[in-house]
């Protein structure tokens, strides 16, 4: 088990290609570790026969081949397997077709061997999910993995997998990542292709994707994805010739990065928070390139009233697919999302489009310090891993809540405290990844902190669109110079 975790993805697949070890051996490993973890942690909530390739061998090989992976439990579909959301309604509802990621994974070599967890619909920073109930962080089996791909980050930083399918809607790739001492890259909006079944989900703000401990399995996996499909919307563009792991030897040159922790959502950050971005920037610094504190570049709070927003309306229409496609009623979802889904439904389309069409000013807004600065450097979130449960409704809160919604009175919730207890407790702790979702912009999360108790804070780096390749030279450079593979949990 020690040599199976020494290893990551890139290295595991060399192993198979060279014969030093089978594609069983490496199955057998990852199943025992999960055995052995998973009933504390609840990282994997399904397991999976694993799925065989369709397509003919490329040349070359499959650059994956016979290394264990799990898939997100949230819109990463294979065909005939429940893809529950997290949500109650959902579990027994086989997927129609594979996922276009999904199908590049297989195709890639990848063992698919379970999904993880993930909070109902995704729709949390944590993963905390009443029918499968929370998952747990390595680090510190008190506290939060985050979310929504929290599942998949607390089985990578256990040594489960050494990489996992996530998805970034909000900072889901991000936020977890942070929380668990891993590397995780939110790519440019539409260098991943979605589909069959879905197209632009959360209009185009989120992405597919992964968290791994290594920089260079992530750029690989960015090579295996990338790309578009026959149903994609676009074309994109800043696809490096050599691909993105052929890119990670080459040094990024000296960068002008614009440092903030400001946030109005929440204007005092815990220390830290400022500490993980003091440590970014310092190294950063040593490295040659150009720090300078910065305000932050956008109104973050008319941005977080355009993201929720949106949200809620997409939670609406999440429900009303899950009924249409299960037959159960309101009482099959948790309290939390048949708020948000009445506060959809309040939503007029004049709102809806505004919002959708209002983040094209967030655009001009970081545009404009692209202009001068390549990168945005922030805390990833704004404290470290909250503890499971802290976010649970007072009892009082959560009566008045059930009550609303027993009586139909959705429409009134957007009158009363608990909306606002839902913002502040919801994006308080993660104030600033959102940015990066609305704009469609490269983000990526660097463990480079721990905290005094040993909990992982990730720094977020942001870049201009299609700079992607940029974001992965520098995080190898800082992999380089601050190593962060040997730091691992002690579960």
């Amino acid at each position: 088990m020690e040599d199976y975790r020494e290893h990551d993805a890139t290295a595991l697949a060399g192993l198979v290609r060279t014969g030093q070890a089978s594609p069983e051996e490496l199955l057998t490993a990852a199943r025992e570790r999960a055995a052995e973890v998973n009933p504390v942690l609840n990282a994997i909530v399904r397991d999976v026969d694993p799925p065989t390739p369709s397509g003919p061998e490329p040349e070359g090989g499959r650059p994956f081949a016979g290394v264990p992976f799990l898939l997100k439990d949230l819109h990463q579909h294979l065909a005939g397997v429940p893809t529950s959301g997290g949500s109650r309604a959902m579990k027994d509802v086989p997927a129609p077709e594979t996922a276009a990621v999904v199908q590049r994974w297989i195709e890639s070599g990848l063992v698919v061997f379970g999904k993880t967890n993930t909070p109902e619909f995704g729709a949390k920073g944590i993963t905390e999910p009443h029918l499968f109930g929370p998952s747990r962080n390595p680090w510190h089996t008190d506290h939060t993995p985050g979310g929504s791909s929290g599942g998949s980050a607390a089985a990578v930083a256990a040594g489960i997998v050494p990489c996992a399918a996530a998805s970034d809607g909000g900072g889901s790739i991000r936020i977890p990542a942070s929380a668990c001492g891993l590397f995780g890259l939110k790519a440019s909006r539409g260098l991943l292709p979605y589909g069959p079944v879905y197209g632009e989900p959360l209009s185009g703000t989120a992405t597919d994707g992964v968290v791994s401990r290594s920089v260079r399995d992530t750029a690989a996996m960015l090579d295996v994805l990338a790309g578009p499909t026959e149903v994609s919307p676009y074309l994109p563009g800043g696809l490096p010739a050599g691909g993105f792991a052929g890119a990670l030897d080459r040094e990024p040159g000296r960068l002008r990065i614009g440092m903030t922790w400001q946030s109005s959502i929440n204007p005092d950050p815990h220390p830290e928070a400022r500490a993980a971005v003091e440590r970014a920037a310092e190294l950063l610094t040593e490295l040659g390139h150009e720090v300078v504190e910065v305000a932050m570049p956008v109104d973050d709070a008319a941005l977080a009233q355009s993201f929720l927003t949106t949200w809620f309306v997409h939670c609406a229409v999440s429900v009303t697919e899950a009924r249409e496609a299960s037959g159960a009623g309101e009482d099959a979802f948790e309290p939390d999302t048949r708020v948000m889904a009445a506060l959809g439904r309040a939503t007029s389309a004049a709102d809806y489009v505004r919002a959708v069409e209002g983040r094209h000013a967030h655009v001009r807004r970081l545009a404009a310090f692209h202009a001068d600065h390549d990168l945005l450097l922030t805390p990833t979130t704004a404290t470290p891993p909250p503890r499971v449960g802290s976010f649970d409704l007072p009892a009082p809160v959560a009566m008045l809540q059930k009550a609303l919604l027993r009586a139909g009175a959705g429409g009134v919730l957007r009158f009363t405290p608990i909306v606002d207890q839902m913002i502040s407790e919801n994006l308080g702790w993660v104030p600033y990844t959102q940015l990066a979702n609305l704009t469609g912009r490269p983000a990526m999360s660097v463990p480079l902190h721990w905290t005094a108790d040993g909990l992982p804070m990730g720094a977020q780096l942001v870049g201009r669109l299609g700079n992607d390749e940029l974001m992965l030279r520098l995080a190898a450079q800082l992999e380089r110079a601050a190593p962060w593979w040997d730091r691992v949990p002690q579960l």
